[in-house]
């Protein structure tokens, strides 16, 4: 569960690339001096983003996050043949529209904590992705960015427990799957 520190929310809203809306949450045990992060800060990120990349220009992975990313589009593929997580049926489509969407997404949010003067460093910075669901781009976020603490916020129990079986196949131990509805985890969270 979260700690009764003072927290300081941003939501990251219609990025060009997020497939969902996306929650930074900044602990104020990092740095003394916590400056918010602003819808326009988060704006200016997300507006100076280059267009998704393909496949082929995927930001660098080590070979078992890569590994770990073909594991996450195997187990999409397979669930979602008896649940509804995405529209997209073939590998190449979930490959290129949403992996790529959401590793394009990286940047802009470490570029927008590190401008904030939140920190001289990405390291533990807490991601929330808020209605999960198919955990794009949460889990693609904690496969590329182990160091970042990833909670995926879901309120439908079958996408939880698809999601706890992506984190527990890739060994994701920077994940957190939380079923509620956003409303209630921000209510329970704020001081």
């Amino acid at each position: 569960m979260l700690s009764s520190t003072t927290h300081n929310f941003t939501l990251l809203h219609h990025h060009p690339l997020s497939v969902g809306a996306t929650l930074l949450k900044h602990f104020s045990s990092l740095r003394p001096s916590i400056l918010q992060l602003t819808r326009n800060s988060i704006a200016t990120a997300a507006s100076t983003a280059a267009p998704a990349p393909t496949t082929s220009q995927l930001r660098p992975l080590t070979s078992h996050q890569k590994q770990q990313l073909n594991a996450y589009v195997g187990s999409l593929l397979q669930w979602n043949q008896k649940m509804n997580l995405t529209a997209e049926r073939e590998e190449k489509d979930i490959m290129e529209r949403h992996i790529a969407d959401s590793l394009a997404m990286i940047d802009p949010i470490r570029d927008s904590y590190l401008s904030s003067r939140c920190g001289d460093s990405c390291e533990n910075l807490r991601v929330v992705d808020v209605g999960s669901g198919a955990g794009l781009p949460g889990l693609v976020l904690a496969i590329a960015c182990p160091d970042w603490r990833v909670t995926l916020l879901e309120s439908m129990n079958k996408r939880c427990q698809f999601l706890e079986h992506v984190a527990e196949k890739n060994s994701l131990s920077n994940v957190e799957v939380i079923r509620e509805r956003a409303e209630v985890f921000l209510c329970d969270s704020l001081p």
